[in-house]
């Protein structure tokens, strides 16, 4: 959000864009509706963690007075607007590499971890009733399979009555973290996939059409018969969305839910990437979901505003400490313990005020 200008106007603009998004998505947007106040704070990018960010953001304000102006635009967006110093810090689902970190001066951290589901809308087809693998997945995606009633998908799924109709895959039309990571995961599960569109916050989709955020595509999905998306968890479970099973790394089909994202993280080693950059697909046990991924905040080491870096780590302190199970009822994973303190041990080692004084103490 830019902090120049009309800033009235330009809120009154956005505002209509968060309500139409909160519409799409079933949120609230409580914490949004009031003028940008001296300790508010502002931030742009990633779609997955925009229902647990509105609901942090509506509760703090109550809490604090202090409030969160959150533009749900998209990881590359974030990543844009940070690089830019329109907003106080930005968010993606992609994470930067090292180099990239440090060109930027930026520091990267975890927030909540949730889990990327194949949403269907295929009439008389309820959530968890029809199963697919990576790679059926894969295929539909690529245009090999274009029709439900392929023989691959009905030998998986013995009982489910599947039309003969076309196949429409819904894909992100904007740079996205949530495809990134979707990619990510196709490519470790097809070979086609991985040598041909790759893994990327955007690829050419050779089929479908597509949605911008996961807000886009959650509604897409829902007013077109016959399709598939993918989309943060919390997205289907809010619009009320069917869902398809994936079998995981070790042949099984759990449901999605908090337990089967955790599970994927169970073991995950958080120092194995700069600015904790790790990933969570296609994690081995039999409980893991398997596109289960971390969501991250960007905030500059050397902030040109420090009171404002001040007041976003001020607000991630206090969803770390009282943001747990607002995170668990929409099915999103909070960091564990250990990892939190790593996270606040960069944040007073690594973020600085023009002095040279840290910005956040534990």
């Amino acid at each position: 959000m830019t902090r120049v200008g009309c800033r009235a106007c330009t809120n009154r603009r956005r505002l209509v864009k968060f309500k139409s998004y909160a519409l799409a998505a079933g949120l609230v947007v409580a914490a949004f509706t009031n003028p940008v106040a001296a300790a508010d704070i502002t931030g742009a990018g990633a779609t997955f963690p925009f229902p647990i960010y509105a609901k942090w953001a509506e509760a703090y304000k109550k809490e604090t007075g202090n409030g969160l102006n959150y533009q749900s635009i998209g990881s590359g967006g974030g990543i844009k607007q940070i690089q830019a110093k329109t907003v106080d810090f930005g968010a993606t689902d992609a994470p930067l590499k090292g180099e990239d970190l440090d060109k930027s001066g930026l520091l990267q951290f975890p927030t909540v971890m949730g889990g990327i589901v194949p949403v269907i809308n295929i009439p008389g087809v309820e959530a968890g009733q029809l199963k697919l693998t990576g790679e059926l997945l894969a295929d539909i995606f690529q245009g090999k399979i274009a029709k439900w009633s392929d023989a691959k998908i009905a030998q998986l799924n013995p009982g489910v009555k599947l039309p003969d109709a076309a196949i429409t895959p819904v894909y992100r039309s904007d740079a996205s973290g949530t495809t990134n990571v979707f990619t990510t995961y196709l490519s470790q599960v097809s070979e086609s996939w991985k040598s041909g569109l790759g893994a990327n916050t955007t690829v050419s989709w050779p089929v479908g059409q597509g949605g911008k955020g996961n807000e886009g595509v959650a509604a897409t999905v829902k007013q077109v018969p016959n399709s598939i998306g993918y989309v943060e968890y919390a997205y289907a479970k809010q619009n009320k969305i069917p869902y398809a099973l994936l079998q995981n790394k070790a042949g099984k089909y759990p449901k999605p839910d908090d337990k089967a994202f955790q599970a994927a993280a169970a073991k995950a080693d958080w120092s194995a990437a700069p600015g904790f950059g790790i990933s969570l697909t296609n994690q081995p046990g039999d409980e893991a979901w398997p596109i289960t991924a971390p969501t991250f905040i960007l905030v500059y080491k050397a902030s040109e505003n420090p009171a404002q870096t001040a007041e976003v780590l001020k607000f991630f302190a206090w969803a770390y400490k009282n943001g747990g199970k607002l995170a668990s009822d929409l099915d999103y994973v909070p960091l564990p313990d250990n990892v939190i303190g790593m996270v606040q041990d960069a944040w007073a080692k690594d973020i600085k005020d023009k002095s040279g004084a840290p910005l956040f103490k534990k």
